[in-house]
């Protein structure tokens, strides 16, 4: 087959490369912004399904969590709380668990 460059050079093609509706989509607007109140989807087992064969038949080994990660984001204000809610919460593990383990102790 011929190369990228010869397509291009020739006359019927060579609109191609200038014309905004065969450019790639950029990343950043690859993915469809959602805001935290459906952040729970991401984690959340009721939107969990474990896929064991694909639309063909053939064996995969993914989970739809995948799909959503692929095709939703969260948004820029968003992503900052979310990431410091994830950090209060492992605080707040942390600090029941060392009550827990002093109060077994005295006991």
């Amino acid at each position: 087959m011929s190369s990228q460059e010869e397509i291009l050079s020739d006359g019927r093609f060579s609109c191609v490369a200038r014309d905004p509706r065969f450019w790639e989509m950029p990343e950043k607007e690859r993915k469809v912004k959602i805001d935290k109140r459906f952040r729970a989807m991401f984690h959340d087992k009721k939107f969990k399904l474990r896929y064991t064969v694909d639309k063909r038949g053939r064996p995969v080994n993914y989970s739809s969590t995948e799909n959503l990660r692929k095709f939703y984001a969260l948004s820029e204000s968003d992503s900052d709380l979310s990431e410091s809610d994830g950090e209060e919460l492992t605080g707040k593990k942390k600090k029941k668990r060392k009550a827990k383990g002093k109060g077994e102790a005295g006991s």
